[in-house]
């Protein structure tokens, strides 16, 4: 009974994929967004829906956050009717700390 159960558990820990989730802070920017951290000033980068993103130095890791997709949805925000209702897929291609162009609020997850 005893190998079983942890044959099952093992199973588990194969099939099933790992998630993460956390609450933090977003910013916007606008343009110039090349050259980035992760590409430099290749176009390449920059997923087909547009919704790309800098990282802050919670989740760069050294660069190893480029090119990651995370999912995001807004809980709250400081203007009141601005967050919707949906999940967004977005694509890390620079970094927080470096960006040529100035954020709307510094010091944030993403």
């Amino acid at each position: 009974m005893h190998q079983s159960l942890v044959f099952l558990c093992l199973l588990a820990a194969i099939f099933f994929h790992h998630s993460r989730g956390d609450v933090g802070t977003a910013a916007r920017y606008g343009p110039p967004f090349l050259p980035t951290a992760c590409n430099g000033n290749d176009q390449s980068q920059f997923p087909s829906g547009n919704l790309f993103a800098a990282a802050g130095e919670g989740i760069w890791d050294n660069g190893a956050s480029c090119g990651r997709q995370y999912k995001l949805r807004c809980i709250s925000a400081a203007v009141s009717g601005t967050c919707i209702n949906n999940t967004i897929q977005i694509k890390i291609v620079d970094r927080a700390q470096s960006l040529v162009s100035t954020p709307s609020l510094k010091g944030t997850t993403i």
